[in-house]
């Protein structure tokens, strides 16, 4: 078995107080014996504007955020999930809302860009978003060999597509890390039930960290990170406020699981 860790933060505009507490979280998490650390979406700038996270975006190898995270991972040993760090898009005046993955020695292994944009006017509220005015969509699905088993990787409204996930099931993924920033509205109503359902569909362990509570900008992020096994039990989880949340994951369980329950091989219709 091993222990895995999601952080959950409540980022604001200040880029070096936000490293600073991620910091703080990960040798917490390192001091409870994670070797894979999963950051929230966002978790360097919750920006004050939409505008913000444009104006530090950074080239792909270069730059104080990722130098952060190739830094942390390097001294601690462990696998970090860097949440979403703001790269350079082919559009100059947006971003690619990228996931980046180093390995214990701090070498990045792994990019996945964020595919699903969230563009909704919330029902019954005055909040819009509209992330496609300042991000650049992708339309790759990744997973990769690690430590811990085949992993896919996505991205906080992501997590509404469960064809992106049987996509990563096929291609043999084991574990998802989810980082997100949830808003509190639809968190209330839709993030336990889509995380555990994600897990329970693709008999999967889902690592999912969300940012969880109030940010300078006026928005409310919902929390609640959670550790979910393949059979859809919440192993940890953490309700507001920064802080960690760290689970032991065993792929013996999980294919114990999928083996008595072969739901996955009783597929009869492509993914498309």
């Amino acid at each position: 078995m091993t222990v895995v860790a999601c952080i959950q933060m409540a980022s604001g505009p200040n880029v070096g107080a936000n490293l600073l507490e991620a910091e703080r979280l990960i040798e917490e998490a390192v001091s409870r014996e994670a070797k894979l650390v999963v950051l929230p979406e966002n978790f360097a700038i919750m920006g004050l504007s939409e505008r913000d996270k444009v104006e530090i975006r950074e080239a792909e190898g270069d730059g104080p955020i990722q130098a952060f995270l190739s830094e942390q991972a390097a001294r601690h040993g462990i696998w970090l999930v860097g949440g979403t760090v703001p790269l350079v898009a082919n559009a100059r005046d947006k971003i690619r809302a990228a996931c980046l993955v180093y390995d214990d020695t701090g070498k990045q292994v792994a990019r996945y860009d964020k595919i699903h944009l969230f563009d909704v006017q919330l029902v019954d509220s005055d909040e819009q978003y509209t992330e496609s005015k300042t991000i650049e969509p992708s339309d790759e699905v990744l997973v990769i060999d690690s430590p811990f088993g085949r992993m896919g990787v996505a991205i906080c409204y992501d997590l509404r597509f469960p064809e992106l996930f049987r996509q990563q099931l096929t291609a043999g993924m084991e574990i998802v890390v989810l980082p997100a920033a949830f808003t509190a509205i639809t968190g209330r109503a839709h993030w336990e039930v889509l995380v555990r359902a994600r897990a329970i569909e693709n008999l999967c362990y889902v690592v999912a960290a969300d940012q969880g509570g109030y940010h300078l900008n006026g928005r409310e992020t919902h929390g609640h990170s959670m550790i979910v096994d393949p059979w859809g039990i919440i192993l940890n989880s953490l309700s507001r406020g920064p802080g960690v949340v760290c689970a032991s994951i065993d792929l013996q369980r999980l294919e114990s699981a999928r083996r008595n329950f072969p739901s996955i091989e009783h597929r009869r219709l492509p993914c498309q």
